[in-house]
């Protein structure tokens, strides 16, 4: 391992340890799916995407949509350590005033991308932001984060058809393959499988990768960057509640908030 991607792993553990202070004090929110999403957070934020926290509207810039919008707990820890929000103020979390409201809302964060949380919408959104671009002829280049159950919605796979067609190829749709959803195990409910060829389908060059390790998904934003005439997808195997012994695949913790014993376990695992 590089020194960087050990600072790249040294940055994943704050990250997990933010999201469990920040959900026990809060008392409430979605630790699964937000320890599932660190390590591509951290990739993106910290190497691949062009970004300025001290110019957040810089109109160039690359730019993130967090589609499962429940996930906002990783999305505010990996900004505020990025510079562009307050770390001393992420415990705020979920509270009646709080800019950490309990889904993105670019009225309380105006550098996040778009107010998200209503599953399902978030591709069309960046989709909307990578034609633009394309348009522009700017060099913007947009990630688009989806949960798993949340491709069980149609306006996914319409957005897909969209993007498959015109050949938006400046766009990167990450699905989080944690496998776990609100109610239960994904392939329980509506099974994705088989996933891959789905998008294929529907005109997508399609990158499957480990999500948690950090050459493999840095591999695949390299592999997306190279790939032009069409839109790529990173189907990132996660597991739910990743770093956290009794969180990990543990459907309980999709919106359960850990007591202050468990908090103290799981920030023992995370030195």
């Amino acid at each position: 391992m590089s020194q960087t991607d050990q600072q790249l792993q040294e940055f994943s553990k704050l990250i997990r340890r933010h999201i469990v202070e920040m959900i026990t004090e809060a008392k409430s929110g979605h630790p699964g799916g937000s320890l599932s999403a660190v390590e591509i957070l951290t990739v993106l934020y910290k190497e691949v995407m062009r970004h300025n926290p001290a110019d957040p509207s810089w109109p160039d810039r690359d730019r993130f949509v967090m589609g499962k919008g429940h996930a906002a707990p990783v999305l505010y820890s990996v900004m505020a350590e990025c510079g562009y929000t307050p770390v001393d103020q992420l415990n705020t979390l979920r509270r009646l005033g709080s800019i950490y409201q309990g889904h993105p809302d670019r009225r309380f964060i105006p550098a996040l991308e778009a107010s998200t949380g209503s599953l399902g919408q978030g591709l069309s959104v960046g989709l909307g932001m990578a034609l633009a671009a394309r348009l522009n002829n700017s060099p913007t280049r947009v990630y688009v984060m989806l949960g798993d159950g949340e491709i069980q919605e149609g306006q996914v796979w319409e957005a897909a058809m969209f993007a498959g067609f015109h050949k938006i190829d400046n766009i990167v749709c990450i699905v989080d393959y944690n496998k776990i959803q609100l109610d239960g195990f994904v392939k329980d409910i509506m099974d994705l499988e088989p996933l891959g060829d789905k998008w294929r389908s529907f005109g997508w060059h399609v990158v499957e990768a480990d999500g948690h390790s950090i050459p493999a998904v840095r591999g695949a934003f390299t592999e997306a960057a190279a790939t032009k005439g069409k839109p790529t997808v990173f189907i990132a195997n996660t597991i739910k509640g990743k770093g956290v012994s009794f969180m990990e695949n543990n459907p309980k913790y999709h919106g359960s908030a850990p007591t202050r014993d468990e908090m103290k376990k799981a920030l023992e695992e995370l030195q």
